[in-house]
């Protein structure tokens, strides 16, 4: 344990944080799978509902920090390519 307060608030904060970005990671992942399930089933409507909600998430990932900007563009990219195999 720290021995200086403000090493200390930092400990409690780094906690509360890393909580936070693990829930945002979580529910982002939730998003994506939803999404591949749905694009497995051949779903041409659930999969375009799916890939809306996907992609919110993984914009809303860059702007809390928990993604890269162009590792999310490299995913919407791929979400968008399995969208458009199934809408052939």
């Amino acid at each position: 344990m720290p021995n200086i307060k403000s090493a200390e608030k930092r400990v409690l904060l780094t906690r509360v944080q890393n909580a936070r970005n693990k829930a945002g990671r979580s529910e982002l992942k939730t998003k994506l799978k939803k999404f591949e399930a749905a694009a497995e089933q051949g779903n041409k409507d659930a999969a375009a509902e799916a890939y809306t909600v996907a992609v919110k998430a993984v914009d809303h990932a860059v702007t809390k920090g928990l993604l890269h900007k162009n590792n999310a563009a490299r995913k919407k990219s791929r979400l968008t390519l399995k969208l458009n195999a199934i809408s052939k």
